[in-house]
């Protein structure tokens, strides 16, 4: 069986509430911990000596899942640790205040996995908890799926630097993470969207930094075929993301020009891969023959996640560095 071997991780005990509160050298680690989990598990569907034996997560979810469950509550059992699924029976700020459910589960639990809309519910769990805390998902950010995304790009190609993503849709939470992860590890992150669907200007800002001192790019057009020429990578997610239901009809129209189809992948050529976080709308943001074609990874990425979250709650709650 595969096994990895490193030194006392400098992540133990950190929250992960933005990809970029990680250094590029630390995601580095996570990935090399996440290949080295992934092929013991396809080996034998299990872990010889499971890193999290006695440890608990909780799961605060706000928002529906199917795969950041599954993978977080899947990954935790591999891991020989056990996770605690919350719903609404736990509904921060009117039964009980955000920081209340905080101080409470940091008596009970190792981690928390929140899922939630508004960013600064996880900014405030984690002001109040001293266990680590991570980011399943805000409107702000997806730092998770990026994760994987960019392990599953790696994995892909053998390397992240110089690689072109060419993300078409929203400037939207995902956006938001895969432009911080990318621009960090020296990828050139471009984005096709309509007009007033444009990313938070911060959190472009701050991807420019990373970009500038990795080697790393942003570009912007509304031109999708444009973004798309050249790219290693052709992503899109959901044109109509959760609490934005009311919106629905508005985004189609916008953004019916900015659909992943046969004659946009063929614009980025041959040996582009297509990527999708999920949960898919078919027929709209992207067709069928696309999405189940040989040129996507789509499932590579959903799969990952499995892996490359079991990396993170290795590095964060273990923190002994042995092997896996």
């Amino acid at each position: 069986m595969t096994s990895v071997s490193l030194p006392l991780s400098s992540l133990h005990g950190r929250d992960l509430l933005s990809v970029a509160d990680f250094s590029a050298d630390e995601i580095e680690r996570i990935f090399e911990r996440a290949a080295g989990l992934k092929a013991e598990f396809r080996a034998s569907r299990r872990h010889a000596a499971p890193p999290l034996a006695g440890r608990t997560l909780a799961m605060l979810f706000q928002k529906p899942s199917l795969r950041t469950r599954v993978t977080f509550e899947a990954g935790m059992a591999q891991l020989g640790g056990h996770a605690v699924y919350l719903t609404e029976d736990v509904v921060m700020g009117a039964r009980e205040s955000v920081r209340d459910v905080a101080r409470n589960l940091d008596r009970f639990v190792d981690v928390i996995v929140a899922r939630t809309g508004p960013h600064e519910v996880v900014v405030e769990l984690a002001a109040q908890a001293s266990i680590p805390v991570i980011n399943g998902l805000t409107m702000r950010e997806h730092p998770c799926q990026a994760l994987a995304d960019a392990f599953t790009i790696r994995e892909r190609f053998g390397r992240s630097r110089g690689l072109v993503v060419a993300f078409v849709g929203d400037g939207n939470n995902v956006y938001h993470s895969l432009a911080l992860v990318g621009a960090m590890l020296g990828m050139e992150v471009r984005l096709a969207h309509p007009p007033g669907y444009a990313p938070n200007e911060r959190i472009v800002e701050r991807a420019h930094q990373l970009a500038a001192a990795a080697g790393g790019r942003l570009a912007f057009s509304g031109q999708p075929a444009e973004v798309v020429r050249g790219a290693d990578v052709v992503y899109t997610d959901a044109w109509t993301s959760m609490g934005q239901e009311a919106e629905a009809e508005e985004r189609r129209d916008a953004f019916a020009r900015y659909q992943v189809n046969a004659a946009l992948l063929d614009a980025a050529g041959p040996d582009a891969v297509v990527m999708h976080c999920l949960p898919a709308h078919r027929g709209e943001e992207i067709t069928s023959d696309v999405m189940d074609g040989p040129q996507s990874v789509v499932l590579d990425q959903s799969e990952n996640r499995l892996h490359v979250q079991k990396a993170l709650l290795v590095e964060i709650v273990g923190g002994d560095g042995g092997a896996p």
